[in-house]
């Protein structure tokens, strides 16, 4: 069986995958590589940590205005992190501002794993699309990114199949 998650992984992931579902392993596999959650737990904590990353890795773009947890139903089908560009017209002044939301069940996960999804939605300031420069781009904000990216997908699949967003 081949999870939608995981249809672009290889056949050998794919196989890992399957079994740490059908053992139902996956809350030990978590615990056992991030024994801690990350303790960024306010929309603050985690304006500043997305605003040091940017400051970080992208410092020609404009800052965050806003970073927050928002909850929501289903993390897949309303997607887990968005960013958003506004612009508005005062008079001849144009003002733009960048934000960034992430699924409040992400609180409770490791904090590589919270990094994977802010670094992705970072990136977007950049690179709109999906593309080969937005993923060199993820890679120069975190080495490690396709991994922490499939860590990302096996903890939203955790919490689909085990129910368990407390990661705690």
């Amino acid at each position: 069986m081949s999870h939608p998650y995981f249809l672009n992984y290889s056949e050998q992931v794919q196989t890992q995958v399957t079994q740490l579902i059908e053992s139902k392993r996956l809350s030990v596999f978590f615990k056992s590589r991030y024994p801690e959650p990350h303790q960024i737990k306010s929309d603050k904590l985690l304006y500043e940590y997305v605003e040091g990353l940017r400051q970080q890795y992208l410092k020609n773009t404009p800052r965050v205005s806003q970073a927050k947890f928002e909850k929501r139903n289903n993390m897949v089908l309303n997607a887990l992190g968005t960013h958003t560009f506004k612009t508005t017209r005062h008079g001849q002044k144009q003002k733009t501002s960048h934000q960034i939301h992430i699924a409040a069940q992400l609180k409770h996960a490791p904090e590589a794993v919270l990094r994977a999804l802010v670094v992705h939605e970072l990136a977007h300031f950049k690179e709109k699309d999906h593309n080969k420069a937005f993923y060199k781009l993820c890679q120069h904000m975190e080495p490690n990114y396709h991994q922490l990216e499939l860590e990302l997908r096996l903890f939203m699949l955790m919490c689909e199949t085990e129910g368990n967003t407390n990661y705690t």
